[in-house]
């Protein structure tokens, strides 16, 4: 794969997300969210990337079964794009922060996106572990139900049957797409470790090991916010019926 169809694709993820933001605000924006109107447009814009994403990642298992025998040298030019695609994206997302919020607001995200862009390009750049970096976007599917809960709660929607699916939906998603993929993307990386470069070996390691911590954290945060507290609450009515 030609470096300048990388650049090419790359490029023009960036341009594609770019227009995707200005395009959120000729939509209309609840009253709520408009005294943060980038953040909505923000978690708008990260919403079609993971919505595209996740259909686009099963798809390449799905039409190229090889490659999840072999995560290492088999790959499709549709899973190629779809890892350029998505650094495109992340490229996009970090001069979006960089530019709107403080660094203490977002350092965790930037973190994220520095290693993701780092080893994703890597991938591409050499053509190898695209499959894995394609295991890697599954989390994705999660995210469509993660940023769909920021937006019901910029909206005002943190109550309700549609906020509760929705919530219940997103853990379970959480448990399987992040945990559970992260867990055998580390096992994978043992078991393979006499076939993978010292270096791809220690940044894939220390990579899985940053993104383990932060899901582990986030799903706590987000057990603890949908369902902890609302149990809490729910236990206290009792008491004062």
């Amino acid at each position: 794969m030609e470096l300048s169809s990388v650049i090419l694709t790359t490029g023009s993820a960036v341009g594609f997300f770019r227009l995707v933001n200005a395009g959120v605000c000729k939509l209309p924006i609840p009253e709520s969210a408009c005294r943060n109107v980038w953040k909505w447009k923000n978690i708008a814009t990260s919403f079609v990337h993971s919505f595209i994403t996740a259909i686009w990642a099963v798809s390449c298992f799905f039409l190229h079964p090889q490659m999840a025998e072999d995560l290492i040298e088999t790959h499709s030019v549709f899973s190629h794009a779809l890892v350029s695609f998505s650094i495109g994206y992340f490229i996009y997302d970090f001069f979006d922060m960089v530019r709107n919020q403080k660094l203490s607001q977002s350092w965790e995200l930037l973190f994220h996106h520095i290693v993701v862009i780092t080893c994703f390009g890597l991938s591409v750049v050499s053509c190898r572990y695209v499959g894995f970096a394609v295991v890697a976007l599954l989390v994705e599917i999660n995210s469509v139900f993660l940023h769909l809960r920021q937006m019901l709660r910029m909206s005002n929607i943190a109550k309700g049957t549609q906020y509760r699916i929705n919530s219940m939906i997103n853990l379970g998603t959480y448990v399987v797409f992040r945990i559970n993929t992260l867990a055998w993307m580390t096992r994978w990386l043992v078991l393979n470790r006499d076939k993978v470069p010292l270096l791809a070996y220690t940044l894939g390691s220390v990579g899985m090991a940053i993104m383990t911590a932060m899901n582990i954290v986030l799903f706590c945060r987000l057990l603890r916010s949908d369902f902890l507290k609302s149990s809490t609450r729910e236990a206290k009515k009792e008491k004062e019926m």
